[in-house]
């Protein structure tokens, strides 16, 4: 009943496909994990969507399924920010009908409600908000016999546990959380995000390393990191998207600085904006056309910016009149959105209409951070937004047609960059968007992507279990404070893998699966499959000597489409002593560091007499370069 109503109202509100595809996600998930559910036990799950994607509409699909199967109790958890936590209790209020939805201040209706419905309580992670309700949900006893479903929107943000590596209790949040999920003697504890980095890193005891994963794919017409950073190394011209505009390094310098002259980057990024909201609103396509400016965290650089922004409005303003330079930037930015869509508005046109926007201003610009409150409708008119961390999870901003991005950091975090690609989305017009960035911080979105692909692909395979995260050197996969620093396992590489106290077992079946294989040969290319399976013959005296299933598991993490084979050196007859670092003659050393990006095994078959054993194989493994493979250990 609560989902056949749900379902019906998201219909009537949004496309058949958004309501077909969260069918998908609760007919898969609802026979899995929820209808099962023995109510007597405490389990945890995690819905994976990607950024921008309708991960919301999905979550309470879900909800409205549970109700069915005799869960009554609910909590959707949001982030700590009034904006978002009203945005979600709206949406609730107007789908989930057949339900009892509280606010934060609803105490009184949620008592009076008795339970004659499903409640649902949509509540901001604050401290003092969720000591609130739990009280609440003590003192009216409606948890008594029964479980409690929580869903915990972005839950990688705010509710980890962020002293996991001091000697002291649980940080507040955190422990707020676990206090309410123990209320009860069941819970259901549901984790959305599109940024799991940290969750995956969660020791298994913590109770916020999730046991099942399902990922849901971005519906038609999503805009992600496939459209904005799919590309291969070197990153040749032509590799480029199209939507990727390249601005100069060093960019947000000139930015703070008022006497120098407007970067390049910037001027081409307003006139493109410029250009693409004369054609939205002359065409009537959409209602609105946004345009973001992420610079830094710093509150002074968004104050500077808007400054020399409106700066610039006011020059193109005059350079329009006169005819001047800047006219030339506005030609330059509709031959370039001409170039993805060949049926643009008329540039005279576009010139015309963008003269009387800035004549008449009807364009906002404004500032989005702690300090600059912030009441903009931007499914309307013409707009530029400026600001730092506000800008970042949660935040949607339709129509985002022009992102200004130059924001960098010395040891950036995975997750947290991921969360900055606010031009992600489906409504946007993808043959005008545009993002403007300096190639450096494009090489590091293209590396996100490519990670946030392969752990994907994995996690579809083969679930959570041994999933090994994979980054570039000097990229962490999420903030430390919230990961067990003695737990979390780092295998390095470009680095030779061997082990000090090989064993002899297993000498026959390697016999075997490398007989057809001749020692004369430099080397042989062989698929990643075989790899593993040596990898896994060869055995040490001492676990963490040569943790053999950890390099396997590294393996399957880059075991997709852009790698499926692998190099192998493989010599016989070797007379090596114990002691000799890492037991490859200079000649193989150097012949595998001629395959950077590959994943190179040479293994050799000693003769044992220096071992005091018979022939056995020792194995040397280097993993890709330049990566770094996590996995929280036992």
């Amino acid at each position: 009943m609560h989902f056949k109503s749900y379902i019906k109202l998201t219909k009537e509100t949004s496309s058949n496909k958004v309501s077909d595809a969260i069918e998908k996600t609760v007919s898969d998930i609802s026979p899995k994990y929820i209808q099962p559910f023995d109510f007597n036990s405490h389990k945890s799950g995690l819905l994976l969507g990607n950024v921008q994607s309708g991960k919301t509409g999905h979550m309470l699909g879900i909800l409205a399924d549970a109700a069915d199967h005799d869960f009554e109790v609910f909590i959707v958890l949001t982030t700590d920010s009034t904006y978002l936590q009203k945005q979600t209790f709206h949406r609730a209020l107007t789908l989930l009908d057949t339900f009892c939805v509280c606010d934060e201040q609803d105490d009184i209706r949620f008592l009076a409600n008795e339970m004659r419905k499903p409640v649902v309580l949509i509540l901001k992670k604050n401290v003092r908000v969720l000591e609130t309700w739990k009280n609440n949900l003590i003192s009216s006893k409606f948890l008594n016999g029964r479980p409690v479903f929580i869903i915990d929107d972005e839950s990688d943000a705010a509710s980890l546990n962020t002293k996991v590596n001091k000697d002291s209790e649980a940080s507040s949040i955190s422990q707020k959380i676990t206090d309410i999920r123990g209320l009860s003697n069941s819970s259901f504890y549901l984790q959305v995000t599109a940024t799991p980095q940290s969750l995956f890193l969660q020791e298994q005891f913590s109770g916020y390393k999730p046991e099942f994963v399902y990922y849901f794919k971005p519906g038609t017409g999503y805009l992600g990191g496939n459209f904005f950073y799919r590309t291969t190394e070197p990153y040749t011209e032509n590799q480029i998207p199209f939507a990727i505009k390249f601005t100069g390094e060093e960019e947000l310098t000139d930015l703070r600085e008022d006497d120098s002259s407007v970067p390049d980057g910037m001027q081409s990024a307003i006139a493109s904006f410029l250009i693409a909201s004369a054609d939205i609103h002359i065409n009537k396509s959409r209602s609105s056309c946004n345009f973001l400016v992420h610079p830094s965290v710093s509150i002074s650089d968004h104050e500077t910016i808007a400054e020399r922004i409106g700066e610039i409005l006011n020059d193109l303003l005059y350079s329009i009149r006169n005819n001047e330079t800047f006219t030339e930037v506005l030609k330059d930015a509709w031959i370039d959105l001409q170039n993805s869509k060949p049926d643009i508005t008329d540039f005279e046109e576009c010139h015309k209409f963008i003269s009387d926007m800035l004549e008449n201003e009807k364009i906002t610009l404004s500032v989005m951070n702690s300090k600059a409150k912030f009441d903009i409708d931007f499914e309307k008119g013409i707009n530029i937004v400026i600001g730092g961390n506000s800008l970042g999870r949660g935040v949607t901003f339709p129509n985002l047609q022009t992102t200004y991005y130059c924001r960098k950091s010395k040891k950036p975090q995975a997750d947290t960059y991921w969360q900055h690609c606010r031009a992600f989305g489906y409504d946007r017009d993808s043959n005008l968007v545009r993002v403007f960035i300096p190639p450096s911080l494009f090489k590091l979105f293209a590396e996100l992507n490519n990670a946030n692909n392969a752990m994907i692909e994995y996690l579809e395979k083969n679930g959570p279990e041994g999933l090994r995260l994979i980054y570039p050197k000097n990229v962490n996969p999420t903030r430390q404070t919230v990961v067990n620093k003695k737990k979390v396992e780092i295998i390095v590489g470009g680095v030779n893998h061997f082990p000090s106290f090989p064993t002899e077992k297993n000498t026959l079946q390697i016999d075997d699966l490398l007989k057809e294989l001749s020692d004369k040969d430099d080397y042989h290319t062989v698929d990643l499959g075989t790899i593993k399976k040596i990898v896994k013959l060869c055995e040490s005296e001492f676990k963490n000597d040569w943790p053999n299933e950890a390099y396997i598991k590294c393996i399957e993490s880059i075991q997709d489409k852009d790698q499926k084979d692998a190099i192998l050196i493989l010599r016989r007859g070797r007379d090596i002593g114990k002691g000799t670092g890492t037991l490859l003659s200079p000649n193989d050393r150097r012949l595998g560091d001629e395959f950077p990006n590959k994943t190179v095994l040479t293994i050799y078959k000693i003769t044992g007499e220096k071992w005091g054993k018979e022939p056995f194989w020792i194995p040397n493994i280097k993993l890709p370069k330049d990566k770094f493979f996590y996995n929280m250990g036992e």
